[in-house]
């Protein structure tokens, strides 16, 4: 009697899981949709974990929200889609500080300054400090919700069509930097001629000679081949570069506090992720190079790190940064 009244209870159940599938189906109910955009080309460290992001989302929402990944600025440019994310659109893409101090937080940009960090522990104790967190809020105020901030982009280096052994090889040379002030004038202080443009244009650029070479992670600088149009690697490590991904805070606060966490939490799962996969694309990335030729200069950087404090004496920069502020984020990072 007991096995036919607890047959009876799991064919209801069953019965009335069909029948809330039909009326979800039949309500038109689909799964939320979400577009990332980003540089970077298929295969690096960033694009591994921007699909791996998108897994763990999938499973952590039981299919309700997915994501739709688009490298290679196949959504379109940086400036394009933060423009798309302030209209309103379900949009994420990779920023950084640079293009925060273009968009209304003129503080953050110091943290994309040239050599402001020593270390990548001074990156993540200043992401954990309460200096950080102000900043992620006026940020917020400013129509753009950073969703994680752990993902380690890499050290930046040049890659150029003539060697580099020394600041003034660097002097003259048109460094393709990416379109916000902060990256154009970090350059400048180096003594380069700094070019903005999109990265997906790099590569033929490289090729006709319309730049004399461009900065990246040695990781992203192999996914590319950009290594193919230029043939020296200089570890400058300029910018110890940390990305963040953002999305609209308007879209951000429609969302329900459980889809909110979410999109958090795994963005920050896969953020761990990604930073496994920088540290082994990095070491396999430089002796791939090498074997096809590139020649990789691991020269003394006292001189480039001395000309890069005239960048925080810059009145452009400091006329907008809050007082004492290269002070107040050196002591936030611990340094």
């Amino acid at each position: 009697m007991k096995t036919k009244k607890m047959l009876a209870l799991v064919l209801t159940l069953v019965i009335a899981f069909s029948l809330m599938t039909v009326a979800a189906e039949a309500a038109g109910e689909e799964p939320l949709v979400i577009q990332i955009g980003y540089d970077d080309p298929i295969g690096d460290h960033i694009d591994l974990a921007v699909n791996r992001w998108a897994e763990l989302l999938e499973e952590a929402s039981d299919g309700t929200m997915t994501m739709e990944c688009y490298p290679a600025n196949q959504l379109g440019t940086k400036t394009e889609l933060i423009d798309q994310i302030l209209a309103g659109a379900p949009v994420i893409t990779l920023a950084d500080g640079a293009f925060y101090a273009d968009r209304g937080v003129p503080d953050f940009g110091i943290a994309f300054g040239p050599y402001m960090f020593d270390t990548w522990d001074n990156v993540w104790q200043f992401i954990d400090s309460d200096v950080y967190a102000d900043l992620v809020d006026r940020l917020a105020e400013s129509g753009l919700r950073i969703l994680c901030s752990n993902w380690i982009y890499g050290d930046r280096n040049l890659l150029t069509k003539e060697p580099i052994n020394s600041l003034a090889d660097l002097k003259g040379m048109k460094i393709r930097v990416p379109s916000n002030n902060i990256q154009i004038q970090g350059m400048a202080v180096l003594g380069a001629n700094p070019t903005p443009m999109s990265l997906g244009d790099v590569y033929t650029a490289l090729q006709q000679g319309t730049i004399d070479g461009f900065e990246q992670p040695t990781a992203v600088i192999y996914a590319g081949k950009y290594y193919e149009a230029a043939k020296y690697l200089t570890v400058s490590e300029h910018v110890r570069n940390n990305t963040t991904w953002i999305t609209g805070t308007d879209f951000f606060n429609s969302l329900t506090e459980e889809q909110q966490q979410w999109l958090t939490e795994t963005g920050e799962e896969a953020g761990l992720y990604c930073n496994e996969q920088y540290e082994e694309q990095t070491a396999a990335a430089a002796e791939a190079m090498k074997a096809e030729g590139v020649e990789i200069n691991e020269i003394d950087l006292t001189e480039f790190k001395e000309a890069a404090k005239a960048f925080y004496e810059l009145d452009e920069f400091t006329s907008v940064w809050s007082e004492n502020w290269y002070e107040t984020v050196s002591e936030a990072a611990g340094q």
